[in-house]
């Protein structure tokens, strides 16, 4: 995988909105943190652009996104927010320019499609973390930065983690892949359908029917996604919601049971997507995940 170079002090980054739309005051606190680093901040034009739900048409997001794709004074590109929208860029853009000059490309939730778009295309690693939409200055959301910032500058290290009872034990290395779960499985089929094969897969969703988090599991597990990995990281899945069905396993034993059959470590409880805080995690670099009943690490 390629690795972007790590920021430094006076480097530029872009905050663009490729998804749903955002407003000035809803990322001014991150804003503000994000120019304390030492780092300049570039709005793309479209930034604040309202269509539907999207943050402007398909085309005003696609021209703002490679625009900073394009621009080699841009060293990282960080998503506004979620929502939902991204999906219906990755047709549109170009990858050519940022072969060249690769970048850091921040976000999670919906943003996690472009995270398969550039790992798949151009094999480059990016980082799930945070966005400027749900950061305010509560100590959760601190933390939140802080692990973005260490990713971004070349400091995230390692993570140890309470182990939790669903946990497998074992040690593993290989690359870090995955997201959130409704995107996942929103490619597949598609161009941009990861490869999990010998990966540590990462996952989280929120605001699910539990009967869906079922679905979409059982969905990888029958697609062969879950067959050859090399470990499994389970991070947030709040908020679900039980059907009038009487559907109400909770998340995690759903997650449990689908993998019951392998013998890779699969570590629960990590906290990473709609929780808080929401470390950051560097997709497509190569991790080791330790788990045992006393301690579980995961490694950069």
């Amino acid at each position: 995988m390629v690795q972007p170079p790590s920021l430094k002090t006076g480097d530029a980054v872009s905050i663009v909105a490729p998804a749903s739309c955002i407003t000035k005051n809803e990322i001014r606190h991150a804003a503000g943190m994000i120019a304390s680093w030492g780092l300049n901040l570039i709005h793309g034009k479209n930034l604040f652009k309202c269509r539907n739900s999207f943050a402007g048409t398909d085309r005003q997001r696609i021209s703002d996104f490679q625009e900073m794709l394009d621009n080699p004074e841009v060293k990282a590109i960080i998503c506004a927010r979620g929502g939902y929208g991204a999906l219906r860029l990755l047709q549109s853009l170009k990858l050519d320019i940022f072969l060249e000059h690769p970048k850091w490309i921040v976000g999670f939730s919906d943003i996690c499609a472009i995270h398969a778009l550039i790992q798949q295309e151009s094999g480059t690693e990016s980082i799930h973390a945070a966005m400027p939409r749900r950061i305010t200055s509560g100590r959760n959301d601190m933390i939140s930065m802080q692990t973005l910032k260490d990713a971004l500058f070349g400091n995230l290290r390692q993570y140890d983690v309470r182990p939790h009872a669903c946990n497998r034990s074992g040690r593993s290395s290989g690359i870090l892949a995955g997201g959130n779960l409704s995107v996942l499985y929103s490619l597949r089929g598609t161009a941009y359908d990861p490869d999990t094969d010998n990966k540590i897969l990462f996952l989280e969703d929120v605001h699910e029917y539990l009967y869906h988090v079922d679905r979409m599991i059982t969905n990888l597990k029958i697609g062969h996604k879950l067959d050859r990995l090399k470990g499994l990281v389970v991070g947030g899945m709040t908020g679900m919601k039980a059907s009038s069905s009487g559907f109400n396993t909770p998340a995690y034993d759903i997650i449990k049971e689908a993998v019951a059959q392998y013998d890779y470590p699969v570590m629960f409880g990590f906290s990473a997507g709609h929780v808080k805080p929401n470390k950051a995690l560097i997709l497509g670099r190569h991790v080791t995940m330790e788990v045992s009943d006393s301690r579980c690490n995961l490694i950069f």
